[in-house]
C-alpha cells in the first residue's frame, strides 16, 4: 500500500494543528463510518449524535471539543452538513484520498436504494399496481418538514431580527419561486446580521495560505455547468448544473433544499409531479445515511423519459453533483480552518443565514401541502405524522413503514 502511504504524505500538511490526528487504520475507520451510516437517521442533529457515539466515545478518533468545532465549520459552508463534518473526520484522520473514501462509504448505500427507488413508479405500472398504495407517503413527508421547521425554527430564532428574518425568507419565497431567490434571500439574510451586530473588528485580518486548487475546481464546475447548461439541451448536463447548485447554495441538511428543488424541478421544469416529488423525499426518511441522497431519486425521475440506462445517469449526475460542492469546500477550508474561525464575521453571518433557512423550510411545508390538496385524509395523515414525530415514540423508519401500510389498505 506503499501509493496510500505517498498520497498521504504529499497531501497531508503534519505542521499544521487543523489536520493533524492520530495513525488510523483505513479499513477500520472505513469500517466504522459505514457503521454510521447505516446507522443515522433523521436530519444532521440525529447523525451529529451518531458521530458522538462512534467515532468519539467508541473509537476515539477525535476529541468531543473537536467534533463540536468540526460541526461549527461546515455549518458555516455550503452543503449538507453532516456529510461534510464526517468528511471533514476523513481528511483529519488521514488526508484527501480517505476523506474521498470516507463521503463514498457514507453515501453510497442510500444513493444507490433512492436509485433504485426512482423505478418505483415504472415499476407500479408495469405490474397493474395502483400508485394509490403511496398516497399516504407524501403527506407524511409534508409532516417531517413541519416538525423540522419548527425545531430549526426555536434553535435559530434567539430575537427579534432573527424572527423578522425567517419571515422574510418565507414570505419572500412564497411570491417568488425562481431559483435564483433562494441564494439571494440568503445572502441577505448574512449580511443583515453582519450589519445588526455592529461590532467592531468582525473582518479581522488573518494570514492562511488555502489550498487554491480546490477553488478552482469548485468555480470551474460552478461556470462550466451553467455555461453548458445554457447552451445544451442534454438532459444529464442540465441534472448536474441543477443539482451542483443546490448543492453550493444551500445550508444545513435535507430540509433545507427541498424548497428550492421543489421550485425548478416540479415547478419550472416539470419533471415529476408534487406526488412523485413527496413519495421520494418520504421514502428517504426511512432510510439510513445522509439526506442530501434524494438527489439520486430526483435525478433518476428527471431523466425517466429516455432509457433505464440514462435514468440510471441522470441518477447517478444528481447524486454527484450535489456532494461534490461540499467535498471540495471541505478540501479547500479544512486545512485552514484553525486561521479562518479568527474571523468574527463569519460566525455573526451565520445567524442570519440560519434564520433565513428556517422561513424556506417552513414555507416549503405550506408549499407541498397546498401543492398536495387540503383534503380530509391528507390533513390526518399530516398531523399524525407531526403528532408522531414530535413525541418520538416512532422512529421515521417505522413511521414511512406505516404509512405505505395505510395506503395498501385503505
Amino acid at each position: 500500500m506503499n501509493w496510500r502511504r505517498n498520497w498521504k504524505n504529499m497531501t497531508t500538511d503534519t505542521e499544521n494543528p487543523a489536520v493533524q490526528a492520530k495513525a488510523v487504520r483505513w479499513p477500520v475507520f472505513l469500517k466504522d463510518v459505514l457503521v454510521c451510516s447505516l446507522g443515522a437517521y433523521g436530519g444532521p442533529e440525529a447523525h451529529m449524535s451518531v458521530f458522538m457515539d462512534q467515532l468519539v466515545a467508541r473509537k476515539k478518533y477525535l476529541t468531543e471539543e473537536d467534533l463540536i468545532e468540526l460541526i461549527a465549520l461546515c455549518s458555516i459552508l455550503p452543503g449538507p452538513t453532516s456529510t461534510q463534518t464526517i468528511v471533514a473526520i476523513g481528511y483529519r484522520a488521514g488526508g484527501p484520498l480517505l476523506a474521498l473514501l470516507t463521503m463514498l462509504v457514507w453515501a453510497l448505500p442510500v444513493l444507490m436504494v433512492m436509485t433504485a427507488l426512482s423505478f418505483l413508479y415504472q415499476f407500479l405500472s408495469a405490474r397493474d399496481i395502483s400508485g394509490d398504495i403511496l398516497r399516504f407517503i407524501g403527506p407524511m413527508a409534508v409532516g417531517f418538514i413541519i416538525v423540522a421547521a419548527y425545531r430549526i425554527g426555536r434553535k435559530v430564532v434567539t430575537d427579534t431580527t432573527t424572527a423578522l428574518l425567517m419571515i422574510f425568507g418565507a414570505v419572500t419565497t412564497w411570491f417568488i419561486r425562481d431559483p435564483w431567490i433562494f441564494p439571494l434571500v440568503l445572502v441577505i439574510g448574512g449580511a443583515v446580521s453582519i450589519l445588526i451586530a455592529r461590532e467592531s473588528d468582525i473582518w479581522n485580518r488573518v494570514r492562511f495560505n488555502p489550498p487554491w486548487q480546490y477553488l478552482g475546481l469548485f468555480a470551474f464546475f460552478a461556470l462550466g455547468g451553467i455555461f453548458l447548461a445554457t447552451i445544451s439541451e442534454n438532459r444529464l448536463i442540465v441534472i448536474f448544473e441543477s443539482f451542483y447548485r443546490y448543492g453550493y447554495l444551500v445550508f444545513g441538511g435535507g430540509q433545507v433544499v427541498v424548497p428550492l428543488m421543489h421550485s425548478e424541478l416540479v415547478q419550472i421544469r416539470e419533471y415529476m409531479s408534487n406526488e412523485e416529488f413527496l413519495t421520494g423525499y418520504g421514502l428517504v426518511q426511512g432510510l439510513p445515511g445522509p439526506m442530501f441522497s434524494f438527489a439520486a431519486y430526483a435525478g433518476g425521475m428527471a431523466a425517466r423519459d429516455g432509457s433505464a440506462l440514462l435514468q440510471i445517469g441522470g441518477a447517478l449526475v444528481g447524486g454527484i453533483g450535489i456532494f461534490l460542492p461540499g467535498l471540495l469546500l471541505i478540501y479547500f477550508i479544512y486545512p485552514v480552518w484553525e486561521n479562518l474561525k479568527q474571523i468574527r464575521a463569519v460566525r455573526i453571518s451565520l445567524r442570519g443565514i440560519n434564520a433565513v433557512a428556517g422561513g424556506l423550510i417552513a414555507i416549503a411545508a405550506v408549499i407541498l401541502m397546498h401543492a398536495s390538496g387540503f383534503h380530509l385524509d391528507n390533513i390526518i395523515a399530516v398531523a399524525l405524522a407531526v403528532i408522531l414525530l414530535a413525541t418520538g415514540k416512532i422512529p421515521a423508519p417505522l413511521l414511512v413503514v406505516l404509512a405505505l401500510g395505510a395506503g395498501i389498505l385503505i
